[in-house]
This record gives structure tokens, C-alpha cells and sequence, in this order.
């Protein structure tokens, strides 16, 4: 998909950024695949006009989300507690008698556990077969299709309206955002309420965490763009609420227009964003710089460690290090591996740049001197696990919010 029109408001786009070529972030492959890995330019814009940040360009859907869709939420505990959390606010104030829970991007089924637990209805709409099957085994009712307003028809004339329909980390992914809102429309009680939650653009402006940004993720959302976005469909926000996972998200509230009051937090975040000058181009640019310096200050990092005959590997083969390696031109030659406890994962090669991704008992085997932690944001979980590598001398590489050593 090529778009140089926004995809929320059709204004005309230029990008701010480019990332150069860059491949599928959750493609990770075996060696015989390498010739025919797909490369698109990872190119981003700023919409002055609605204010929604997004890429030029992304891939076709079924090439992201597919029976080989490395990425299983119920791995990180942390998560596991975060969705926990997540679903009983919902069934304490939102839902009615009978009620019925849908979410998107439902992975496998870390979120609507919960719900399936307390036997209420629900319904997962996962387009990856494979974690669908997971979750499919685990007793969560779920279809793998891609959600969009026809889907929302069916759903609607098989299990009626929805008390709640949920997503997280997932709307981001989603370029054709105008049907998600109709569908959402057509399948919200009167008085229902959607809630999703993504990385927010505010703290990866602030924290230059731009490995946030690869292919799944076409938009990066703010309250001012979100607002713009559910206003031509009769959907409005209701409230706002500031997340710590994903190294700073937000969850939006949407409702149908005047179903229900606006919490004070809306308008208080619009400003906010607006003193920290999300909706100016020059903010962007200002990124950019950060950005380019940012990929400049680690490659010296790793060039002058592989200079003292430093041995470095990587932590986490997450989406977010396909980015990282690829825009920083980080290679075999300064990282040795890849050490990941995802089965699917092991064995292949990391996206673009083929850094081998091994198991996680070839990294406690024989430590590295240096671990590049691609997984930073679940940095305390992490170096809970990991103390014996900092007592064997271990030092750990961070990237976010500046390139720094941690000893």
C-alpha cells in the first residue's frame, strides 16, 4: 500500500523521515528465504491538516499478518497483569445484563481470558491463524478475518451490539481506520463504549524511541488526530488515560456523540499536546535530527566496542530491533546474535540484516560482555531475570532515551 494522500483526511503528505529500506519487522527467516525477503522505504509524514503521524507506505496486510506471525502477547508476565488489569476496569464500569465484550488484534487471547474466565459472551477477531489457534485451544471464541464494517455486520446479526469492543497495540496497525470507525458505529450499544490502547506519539517524540515505528505500525496516534478521526463517524472521545507499557502509551475512550460526558482529561491532554507542539511541522524535524543522531551515537558505540574485541548480542528479537538494526546498518559484525525465548523465532535470522536468533540458553551459556536490549521496554522485568549476567560483568545497552551503558 502506497499513500501519498492522508489516509485519514486525503490532504496531500510529505514525509519528515526516511528510514531507508526496510523489510517485514516480525519476518523472521531461515536462510533459504533470504533472496526473496520484500523490502519497501520506510518513509513517515505529519498530516498538517488533521494531525495524524502515519507512513507513505506499508506493506499488504496478509504479508504482516499471517499463519507465521511471530509475536505471542502471553509471553511477557508484565503484559499478562497489564491486560488483566485492563479487563476488569472494563467489566467493573462498562458493561450491562448479558453482556458482550469483542476485540481486535486479540493475539492469543491475553485480553479476553479474562472474560472467558467470568464466562461472559466475547467474540477475539485475530487475522494471524496461527496465535488465532492458540487462543482457539485456550476455550476464547475466536475468528481469524481482519475486522472492517462488513465483519462488523455479521458480527452483529450472529451475537448482537457490543457493551465494549477493545483493541490494543492494534488499531495502530490499521491503515483503512475509516471502516474500523464504521464498523465500530454499527456494532457499539447506544451506550457502549470502545477502548483501545496504542504507543503514544507524545513520549516517542520525547524519548526518540522511534523503533516504535516499522511496518505494522502506519499510524502513531495522538488525542488531537484520534479526535479528528472518530468525528466523521458521529464517535467522539470521552476520555483519556496515560499508559506505561510500550515505554508510553495512551488509552482513548470512544462513545457514540453525546451518549456520554467528556472527562476533564480530553481537553487536558489536547493542550498538553499542544505546548509540546505535536500539531507543528517543526517538531518533526526536530525528531528527525534526534533520530539521525540517535542511530549515529550507537553505531560509534558498537564500532569502537568491536574495536576493544568486545563480544555484543542482542536481547529481545523484538518488531521494534528490525528497525534499529536495519536504519543503524547494525550487522553480524557488531552483534553476534540474537538471544530470544520464542520457539518461532529460533533458528531463523533477523529481518533485513540477518543477525542469527538464537535460543535463550546460548546467551546464560557464555554471557556476552554487552546485551543491545532490543526489548527496553519491559527493561525492569528483564534485569529482574538477569542478574546473573550483571554479576558475571554483564553490561547492558540502551538506546531510549539517549545511547547510554548501563553498569
Amino acid at each position: 500500500m502506497t499513500n501519498k494522500k492522508c489516509l485519514v483526511c486525503a490532504a496531500p503528505l510529505s514525509p519528515f523521515i526516511s528510514y531507508g529500506r526496510m523489510p517485514i519487522a516480525n519476518g523472521f527467516l531461515p536462510r533459504d528465504k533470504f533472496a526473496e525477503e520484500y523490502f519497501f522505504e520506510m518513509r513517515v509524514a505529519y498530516c498538517p491538516s488533521c494531525h495524524m503521524v502515519q507512513l507513505i507506505e506499508q506493506p499488504e496486510r496478509e504479508m504482516m499478518f499471517n499463519e507465521n506471525y511471530a509475536f505471542f502477547s502471553g509471553t511477557s508476565t508484565t503484559m499478562t497483569a497489564h491486560f488483566q488489569r485492563f479487563a476488569q476496569d472494563v467489566m467493573r464500569d462498562y458493561l450491562g445484563s448479558d453482556p458482550f465484550v469483542v476485540e481486535i488484534g486479540s493475539n492469543d487471547g491475553i485480553m479476553l481470558k479474562n472474560f472467558a474466565e467470568k464466562k461472559i459472551r466475547h467474540l477475539g477477531i485475530e487475522p494471524s491463524a496461527n496465535v488465532a489457534k492458540v487462543a482457539s485451544e485456550r476455550g476464547i471464541k475466536t475468528v481469524s478475518r481482519f475486522f472492517e464494517k462488513d465483519l462488523a455486520r455479521e458480527i452483529l446479526a450472529e451475537h448482537g451490539q457490543a457493551d465494549a469492543f477493545l483493541a490494543a497495540n492494534a488499531m495502530c496497525h490499521i491503515p483503512y481506520a475509516h471502516s474500523i470507525a464504521e464498523g465500530v458505529k454499527i456494532l457499539l450499544k447506544p451506550e457502549g463504549v470502545m477502548i483501545f490502547e496504542d504507543p503514544y506519539l507524545g513520549d516517542v517524540l520525547e524519548k526518540t524511541s522511534y523503533d516504535q515505528i516499522y511496518d505494522e505500525h502506519v499510524f502513531l496516534f495522538s488525542v488531537q488526530s484520534i479526535s479528528q478521526l472518530f468525528a466523521r463517524h458521529g464517535l467522539e472521545v470521552i476520555d483519556v488515560k496515560a499508559q506505561g507499557t510500550h515505554g508510553g502509551s495512551m488509552r482513548y475512550f470512544i462513545a457514540h456523540k453525546g451518549a456520554r460526558p467528556i472527562s476533564a482529561s480530553v481537553g487536558a491532554q489536547i493542550k498538553k499536546e499542544k505546548k509540546l507542539g505535536l500539531d507543528e511541522p517543526k517538531t518533526y524535524d526536530k525528531f528527525r535530527r534526534n533520530c539521525e543522531r540517535s542511530r549515529d551515537e550507537l553505531k560509534k558505540l558498537l564500532l569502537d566496542l568491536k574495536k576493544q574485541g568486545r563480544r555484543v548480542a542482542g536481547y529481545a528479537a523484538t518488531s521494534k530491533s528490525t528497525t534499529i538494526t536495519n536504519y543503524c546498518g547494525i550487522t553480524t559484525d557488531l552483534v553476534e546474535f540474537i538471544s530470544d525465548t520464542t520457539p518461532i523465532k529460533q533458528g531463523k535470522f533477523s529481518p533485513g540484516v540477518h543477525i542469527p536468533v538464537l535460543p535463550y540458553e546460548k546467551f546464560k551459556e557464555k554471557y556476552p560482555d554487552y546485551a543491545l536490549l532490543f526489548g527496553w521496554n519491559h527493561f525492569e522485568e528483564i534485569t529482574r531475570k538477569e542478574q546473573g549476567f550483571r554479576d558475571a560483568g554483564g553490561k547492558w545497552i540502551l538506546y531510549v532515551p539517549k545511547v547510554h551503558v548501563l553498569n
